[in-house]
């Protein structure tokens, strides 16, 4: 199941940003690698993504945990990500640096990148 993160929520369980003065020094919270959509309600490539996301998170439960964050809710948040287009996939590997990936793409593409830069 995707679930959504508020600012605290995503401090908690992805990155305390509070901790960092770059995002390239910071470090990973979860025990699982993770993906993080950044997106909008209002967005058509979201509302194209979301489903997919939901899928994979079905597919890779246990393996891989799956979260979004709402631009508009979370303005703060995008800020610090630098996100100026939507959506935006955060890829986040359990140690490497994360990536950043723009645009929807479909489940293959998704797939690829869970399975290569993810679980490898």
């Amino acid at each position: 199941m995707v679930q959504e993160l508020t600012l605290d929520q995503f401090q908690q369980k992805v990155y305390n940003l509070s901790d960092a003065n770059a995002s390239s020094s910071l470090t990973y919270l979860g025990d699982k690698p993770a993906i993080v959509d950044f997106y909008a309600s209002w967005c058509g490539p979201c509302r194209m993504v979301a489903p997919i996301l939901e899928e994979l998170a079905g597919e890779y439960e246990g393996k891989i945990v799956v979260y979004k964050v709402n631009t508009e809710k979370e303005p703060d948040l995008a800020a610090a990500f630098g996100i100026r287009s939507i959506p935006s996939i955060l890829f986040i590997p359990m140690s490497g640096k994360p990536q950043m990936l723009q645009g929807a793409m479909p489940k293959d593409a998704f797939k690829k990148a869970i399975e290569e830069y993810l679980l490898k």
